[in-house]
């Protein structure tokens, strides 16, 4: 059985700061009767209500969707948590559109219910407007396939903590389907006028001489920045992809900027050798250190430095069937890197499973004897990803290193947005999927820890594939005039998406990118290829675990919820909403619609609970707000006020704004793309606030009293956690 996937799929965590913030506030929202949590769904499992970390402490689920309810809507205003799109997919090659009716919930007869994303055949020609053309006008886009994308966005936002998804793929998997050649290509990333200086970003450094701080929209070196923004703080977009994927590969990785200089790269493509740019994806390239950073040894060693990001740990999937001759040996690799390569290319011999010299060789567990990056099983090994990230520009910028730079003796500019021209860097490591993914579900996690002790881990099943330590990207190598930025630990808080995407540009496409999908009909394979859709990405759960221990690091970031003091957005994004919603997709309050079993999941408890006030009730296993106007949030606990607005929360739909949501149409290939992004809650006790509170004195982050004044002083300990961003 051959397995075709025209898909290149993501579960991503990325945060984009100020784009993605949600507002709401844990000093208004009040526990449930129930004891309920706010976002977790009563159907979760009871043995599925914790979770260890790899670093051995107990994490607590804080958001759970089950998906056990069928035919759910998504359109906006529909439901508690997630909202779909109705828009076309905006750039590198992106041939679908997104519609409201391609998504919902459904049981299928064994009893597994689940999340759906369809995605069938059909044309469409859309007018659309090209802020890329000179000047930027309306002009017509051909669309080949319809799917589909839903969001957290302005819903449910979190920062740090394990999310688990549960996930069968979309493909096409049938004996007719042939043996197509599905190989992992560059990833495209988000670039939208929204996202433009702010993605991916992960800087908090006024270096005028390293970085002009023009190309961050809101920089360090700002005294002044408006729009509440606290003083002399770099915020930005920096983003976690979960799980993406083209066809037999999977991606995880970790996208931030500004970027390194090329000085601490791969070498650059040489044409005198014949080369072209796509030579590094096979690493077949003559020119001398383009195939593998630090390879050859001496070659890269007369920079005088050392070369991309150190320490980055892979571990085999072991999903896959071993291979004797796929087998390696510690003491082999590590007397191979030792003498030093001379190769121009890395081999089974010579190098990690994973081909990053630079790596980490340690035990994974220290009570055991595996070794990251030593393929000791001979089974599918997680790879560097020599897509090292992409130069951005606006479109009216003529620096060289720009992807269509402007001709300025034939072009005139646009003026469309400000100008920009930096690196980013993608920090990533492609793994072989197994043809199960697509048969069958597979768990997929990832844990992310803020902090100069942090880290991200990409798990399959609990087992690791990749991680990235903190140390990694906070120590970057330099020269002598210290020329490289050093960035830091994402930290911004994130939303999530989910979406299926086709491009005529990345590694895994449909049959004839670019056309109908059968092209002229005369191929037999490509038919059953097509006769293959609608096909589905299916998602039996996804949930959420944090650590709600009151003695965590000062720079470790536990919870849910949104705007918070140390990276305030409520009055950049009213100040800029024209870049978060537009006449289709636009935010629309919610009040209620969290599962429920009795009326007291849907109702406030504790000491207010004993008055005969009932906030809300439980109506068709669903929260229905008895006083709209006053109680809201998912389980009618927050009460609702125009006046009143946190630190971490504001209280009302009005004044509660998130990421744009056009950002996720720009993203192209296809994509199961689950996005992580933007801003938190926490319900913590009067310890951890000041814990809070102190981590704020040290940021020197003014801090926000008598904020209700008529809740008991018990309920004003809302959580501020700071942060050093």
């Amino acid at each position: 059985m051959k397995c075709y996937s025209i898909a290149s799929w993501v579960i991503a965590a990325s945060s984009f700061g100020l784009i993605k913030a949600l507002t709401d506030d844990s000093s208004t929202r009040f526990p449930t009767k129930s004891g309920i949590k706010t976002w977790v769904d009563p159907d979760t499992p009871q043995d599925s209500q914790t979770y260890v970390s790899s670093r051995g402490q107990s994490w607590d689920l804080v958001m759970s969707d089950e998906f056990n309810t069928p035919n759910r809507s998504f359109r906006p205003g529909d439901d508690h948590l997630w909202t779909s799109l109705e828009k076309p997919d905006g750039v590198n090659g992106a041939l679908e559109l997104y519609s409201h009716n391609m998504t919902s919930t459904k049981c299928d007869d064994d009893g597994t219910c689940y999340f759906f994303i369809k995605s069938i055949d059909e044309v469409n020609v859309i007018h659309v407007y090209n802020m890329y053309t000179h000047p930027p006008d309306f002009e017509d886009a051909y669309f080949y396939y319809r799917s589909a994308m839903v969001q957290s966005w302005n819903k449910f936002c979190y920062q740090g903590g394990m999310i688990e998804t549960r996930v069968q793929l979309p493909g096409a998997v049938s004996k007719e389907s042939g043996n197509p050649d599905v190989a992992k290509g560059a990833n495209g990333r988000v670039e939208s006028a929204s996202t433009n200086r702010m993605w991916p970003f992960s800087y908090n450094n006024c270096e005028p001489d390293l970085f002009d701080p023009k190309n961050q929209r809101i920089s360090a070196c700002n005294d002044n920045p408006g729009y509440g923004l606290n003083p002399r703080q770099g915020r930005g977009a920096p983003e976690i992809d979960v799980l993406e994927g083209a066809g037999a590969l999977v991606s995880s990785s970790v996208q931030i900027g500004p970027g390194m200089p090329d000085d601490y790269r791969l070498f650059g493509i040489d044409p005198s050798t014949g080369d072209s740019s796509g030579c590094i994806y096979s690493a077949s390239c003559k020119t001398k250190g383009a195939n593998d950073v630090g390879v050859p040894t001496a070659y890269y060693k007369k920079r005088g430095h050392l070369s991309w990001y150190q320490g980055l740990r892979y571990a085999a999937n072991n999903y896959c069937s071993s291979k004797s001759d796929a087998k390696q040996d510690y003491k082999t690799i590590s007397a191979s890197l030792e003498a030093g390569i001379t190769e121009n290319t890395c081999s089974k011999q010579t190098c990690p499973g994973s081909n990053d010299v630079n790596g980490d060789l340690g035990l994974i567990d220290e009570s055991g004897i595996a070794r990251w990056g030593i393929n000791s099983n001979g089974t599918c090994f997680p790879l560097f990803n020599v897509y090292l990230g992409s130069y951005l520009c606006d479109p009216d910028n003529t620096f060289p290193k720009c992807a269509s730079p402007r001709d300025e003796s034939t072009t005139p500019e646009s003026n469309a947005m400000s100008s920009f021209n930096y690196q980013m860097d993608a920090i990533s490591a492609n793994w072989p999927i197994h043809v199960g993914g697509y048969l069958n579900y597979v768990v997929y996690q990832l844990e992310w820890v803020t902090g100069k002790n942090g880290y991200v881990r990409w798990m399959l099943d609990r087992s690791p594939l990749f991680e990235v330590p903190s140390e990694s990207i906070l120590n970057v190598p330099q020269n002598a005039d210290k020329s490289n930025p050093r960035k830091m630990m994402i930290e911004e808080p994130l939303y999530i998406i989910f979406n299926v995407a086709l491009s005529s540009t990345w590694g895994a496409t449909p049959p004839n990118p670019g056309k109908e999908c059968r092209g002229d009909g005369s191929d037999q394979v490509v038919n059953k290829v097509c006769d293959s859709f609608p096909m589905y990405l299916k998602i039996d759960y996804i949930r959420l675990y944090q650590d709600g221990s009151l003695d965590l690091e000062i720079d470790n970031y536990m919870q849910i919820g949104c705007d918070p003091a140390s990276h305030p957005t409520k009055e950049w994004i009213q100040a800029h909403l024209d870049e978060y919603q537009d006449d289709v997709n636009f935010h629309i309050e919610v009040a209620g619609k969290a599962f429920c079993k009795k009326d007291d999941d849907c109702t406030i408890g504790g000491t207010i609970g004993k008055v005969a006030l009932k906030t809300g009730k439980c109506v068709k296993s669903r929260c229905e707000c008895t006083f709209s106007s006053s109680w809201g949030g998912p389980r009618c606990t927050t009460a609702v006020s125009s006046n009143t607005f946190s630190s971490t929360e504001t209280l009302n739909a009005t004044s509660s704004y998130g990421p744009p949501m056009t950002y996720s149409v720009t993203i192209a290939g296809f994509i199961v793309f689950v996005t992580i992004a933007s801003v938190m809650w926490s319900e913590k006790k009067q310890k951890q606030e000041l814990i809070r509170l102190k981590k704020l004195e040290i940021l020197n982050v003014p801090t926000i009293s008598n904020v209700v004044e008529d809740i008991p002083e018990a309920k004003r300990t809302s959580s501020i956690r700071g942060s050093s961003r």
